[in-house]
């Protein structure tokens, strides 16, 4: 003898089959989600890692990171206040590939810069 045909919802949700598409469904959506909501962050590379600062070379383009708890070594000095280059290629490292400081502190035109 067969039961007359019923459905309840608990085995509507259940069946595996519709499960598996809802989980594709909702994993869709967060990838989507997540690469739309990241397509107008630009990444940007640190030009010194945490805990370090940069210091530039004197009369030259060359830079170096040093520990925040150390000074700059010889022939290396800090960059000017409110100088100082964040990111790679932002407008104050562009701005010393150009530029750099004379013995006394002064501000001149690299003389390797082409």
């Amino acid at each position: 003898m067969r039961l007359p045909y019923t459905s309840s919802r608990t085995a509507a949700v259940l069946r595996p089959g519709r499960f598996r598409v809802a989980a594709a469904a909702l994993a869709s959506a967060t990838a989507i989600v997540a690469l739309a909501g990241c397509a107008g962050v630009e990444y940007q590379e640190a030009i010194c890692s945490s805990g370090e600062y940069p210091v530039m070379s004197v009369g030259g383009t060359g830079s170096a990171c040093v520990s925040d708890k150390q000074e700059p070594p010889a022939g290396f000095v800090r960059y000017p206040e409110g100088k100082v280059p964040q990111h790679v290629d932002d407008t104050w490292d562009v701005y010393w590939d150009t530029h750099t400081l004379d013995k006394d502190g002064n501000i001149i035109d690299a003389p390797d810069a082409g």
